[in-house]
């Protein structure tokens, strides 16, 4: 996080100060495999909120696959589906394009969309996080970051 690396499209209107980086952590992971909107947060509450066991919050994913899906595979995705002993949260998952889903989940286990996928017999070729509660990733490119606008929260 430095000024060089901050997005040109950054509307915060917040001016950027080395004391804004101190305690800050990411709110949630990303895959080494993956990409997209990554939150970095000071509060706790906030990463709770993400992330937390019980969080309720929706984050959203554009996933490219490999290989064949019937209505069967898809109503599975949606709900029906259990990883490591424990059934998974109804998700909302549908077809964006010809290869590719978009998944809506509530929940965050450890390489949940790549292991939903393996069981309805699907190989995911990518995976990019566009959405965490109501902050899209939006044009925000690839290494840079921004602030939170006032209206916009998770």
């Amino acid at each position: 996080i430095t000024p060089e690396n901050r997005w040109e499209g950054d509307d915060s209107r917040i001016e950027f100060s080395e004391k804004h980086k101190f305690g800050l952590a990411p709110a949630g992971r990303l895959d080494i495999d993956s990409v997209g909107l990554l939150v970095l947060t000071q509060d706790g509450r906030i990463a709770k909120q993400l992330i937390g066991e019980n969080s309720g919050s929706e984050k959203e994913y554009l996933v490219r696959v490999r290989g064949k899906l019937d209505e069967e595979g898809l109503r599975l995705l949606n709900h029906g589906l259990s990883l490591d002993g424990e059934k998974l949260k109804p998700a909302k998952v549908e077809w964006q394009n010809e290869d590719q889903l978009r998944f809506v989940l509530k929940q965050g286990k450890k390489r949940q969309i790549r292991r939903m996928c393996e069981l309805v017999g699907l190989r995911v070729t990518g995976l990019k996080r566009i959405r965490m509660g109501k902050v899209k990733l939006g044009r925000l490119p690839p290494g840079k970051w921004r602030y939170l606008r006032h209206d916009e929260t998770f």
